[in-house]
């Protein structure tokens, strides 16, 4: 097999990837990188780090909301390693959007995760992979995740990928996905990772949008006991990709599938490539990846994270939040297709030198006691889950939970990409209240503003929950299109960052998130735009318009319910429902696919011709006896006729059980 011959320590890697025995590591003959220096003298960063001592968090605070500069400046000479110091800590303007920190200074972000820990440790394990079948794991060394991240960023620089390029990642959780990251950030180029599930039309898009030179996939995937045919969904998408060169194959079963003019296989290349390669130097705002969402438009949005405030914060939030110490076995099972992958799956574990849990199954394969099995056996001390999943295994009880030793775990979180409000760092035996995100991290400013866009001041207050102070690991901009970022962030509330979520502030000086409120949608874990949705149903020829609504799901968290206008000549509308089921699977993804669908003959419209979502809401979520100020309908008599309809298919679910 090839990946036989890539050397001990890269062909363990790659060949676990199909299952093969594990087998003892080649040392590296040299290091990738000269020693690079940490710039200036030390700073905050100790006593950050002793945080939790008595009047400490709340002086720390207080100085990160007061002097950004003095606080964030020594934390980011001591804890990144720098190529050229900077020489502006930051420069941040919320009215146009504009976002700078660590301006003039220089270093690799992959140099940050790897060669410093391979320098101290190199046998120390970097990453687990908690593979599909339980008790299959493998693990990796930071000498090994170097050695393969030079070989696969050796390959790119092979078939043409420079500097400023677009590789898109489309792979499910595995060491080699995470090494795919990393050889990006090792050149200079900029990685999307896309989410292994999304379908054709989905991929297609944002490839062509981030204008990728390559791909990154796999022959095919394995979760939860299934195969998902990733290279036939590439070849489909790239079909409509004018911009793609090659298409980099790994194999993660051994089934062959079809390779075409772009097909290029990648442990082949990767065994012909030198175990070393020279990092490029980056500025702190170079982009360091885009990953898309979807936004209220249905147009996918790429958000833009740029090098060394996005990873500093990654650091200094996967320590401080999650009180991880050296030795720690640090679990987040979330995909790498998210910003928490990103974050705390890789980028802020890796810059700490901890060892990383990648999780390549489901919380219910093959067993409810999946997640809690792995934590005995892996001895797991941090978990960081979707809250998602933890609904999802409410309804299988405490049994599976009960069956394993847990005895490991002290710290329990649930998943967000970029922790902003969180029980912890706080000084030492500080309470926590279950299920509240409480205390702002550090150089976090929040305020709450009512709906004519004034602060609310005091405690037991509710309001619109934006931040004030612009922090190192925001989001810079949305690709090719800086007035779209600054719309949706900025514009609601100017002078401060919009989060799109509702807060409340308790009597304590806590805060409580109630929920998003914009047209975004989170579903099982999968932010997802309603008008995303819409496009695709859009495209059905007997479906003139359609509206979709967020509501409240006791399993996925929220759930799409979407109420179309069927044309007269439709024929029978169960069929036209059924297709519609059909192509929002195909065309997103099949989480996408709403759970109801309810054939009404109008949508109810302003005057002005907007969808007023309010109302249909309240409708299912049985709030029609409180619809508010109706007055700017075009035709009242419409929240009638939808009610009737609306009722009418309740009668008819019951019924049929």
């Amino acid at each position: 097999m090839a990946a036989r011959s890539l050397g001990r320590g890269v062909g363990r890697l790659l060949g676990s990837l199909r299952g093969l025995s594990g087998q003892p590591a080649r040392p590296l003959c040299r290091v990738s990188a000269p020693r690079r220096a940490a710039s200036g003298p030390s700073g905050s960063a100790p006593a950050v780090a002793a945080a939790s001592q008595p009047g400490l968090y709340p002086a720390l605070s207080a100085q990160a909301a007061r002097e950004p500069a003095a606080f964030w400046g020594p934390l980011a000479r001591d804890t990144l390693l720098w190529d050229t110091p900077y020489h502006t800590v930051w420069d941040c303007d919320f009215s146009t959007g504009k976002i700078g920190w660590f301006l003039g200074g220089q270093l690799n972000v992959s140099v940050n995760c790897l060669d410093q820990h391979v320098r101290k440790s190199p046998e120390s394990v970097a990453l687990i992979w908690e593979r599909d079948e339980p008790g299959t794991e493998v693990r990796i060394t930071y000498r090994e995740l170097l050695e393969t991240t030079c070989r696969l960023a050796n390959t790119l620089k092979r078939h043409g990928v420079c500097r400023g390029d677009c590789v898109a990642i489309y792979m499910p959780v595995s060491p080699l996905a995470v090494a795919a990251m990393l050889a990006c950030a090792r050149i200079g180029a900029v990685h999307t990772v896309i989410f292994a599930g999304f379908s054709a039309a989905s991929l297609a898009g944002r490839i062509n949008d981030a204008k990728c030179k390559v791909v990154i996939t796999f022959n095919q995937g394995l979760r939860g006991g299934r195969v998902m045919e990733l290279k036939k969904i590439v070849d489909e998408a790239v079909k409509h990709c004018p911009t793609v060169q090659r298409v980099l194959v790994a194999h993660r079963t051994d089934n062959k599938v079809h390779m075409g003019d772009l097909d290029v296989p990648l442990e082949q290349e990767m065994a012909k490539e030198d175990p070393v390669c020279a990092p490029e130097s980056m500025g702190s705002e170079d982009v360091l990846f885009m990953l898309y969402t979807s936004g209220s438009t249905g147009m996918p949005k790429g958000i833009v994270h740029t090098q060394a405030g996005y990873l500093l914060y990654a650091a200094l939030t996967h320590k401080l939040v999650f009180d991880h110490r050296p030795g720690d076995i640090f679990g987040c099972v979330a995909d790498i297709g998210w910003i928490t992958g990103h974050s705390y799956v890789v980028y802020g574990p890796l810059c700490n030198g901890a060892t990383s849990v990648l999780f390549e199954s489901t919380p219910v394969y093959p067993n409810a006691g999946r997640y809690w099995e792995t934590v005995e056996r892996l001895k797991i001390n941090q978990f960081y889950g979707a809250p998602t999943a933890v609904r999802l295994l409410l309804k299988y009880g405490d049994a599976w939970v009960k069956k394993y030793d847990r005895s490991s775990l002290r710290t329990l979180g649930s998943e967000t990409g970029g922790i902003c409000i969180a029980p912890r760092p706080s000084e030492e035996g500080a309470e926590i209240l279950p299920g509240m995100a409480m205390r702002p991290f550090f150089g976090i400013v929040p305020v709450l503003m009512d709906e004519k866009g004034s602060v609310v001041e005091g405690s037991n207050v509710s309001g619109a929950l934006c931040i004030s102070q612009a922090w190192p690991g925001m989001a810079r901009t949305i690709y090719g299109d800086h007035q779209r970022f600054v719309d949706a962030y900025f514009k609601a509330y100017p002078g401060y960052y919009f989060t799109g979520d509702g807060a409340h502030r308790t009597e304590g000086g806590y805060y409580q998130i109630t929920g998003r409120m914009d047209d975004v949608i989170n579903i099982s874990g999968h932010r997802l735009g309603t008008a995303e949705i819409e496009d695709a149903i859009a495209d059905h020829p007997a479906v003139p318009e359609s509206a979709v609504i967020g509501y409240p799901h006791d399993i996925k968290g929220e759930a799409a319910f979407a109420f179309i206008v069927v044309k007269d000549s439709a024929g029978d509308s169960d069929v036209v429902v059924q297709e519609l089921k059909s192509m929002v699977a195909t065309k997103i993804a099949k989480y996408a696919v709403p759970d109801e669908i309810l054939v009404v003959k109008r949508l109810p419209k302003t005057r002005s011709g907007k969808v007023m979502r309010r109302l249909l809401r309240k409708i299912i979520t049985s709030e029609a006896q409180e619809l508010g100020d109706t007055t700017t309908l075009e035709d009242p008599s419409i929240i009638t006729e939808i009610l009737s309809a609306y009722q009418k298919c309740k009668d008819k679910q019951a019924a049929a059980k």
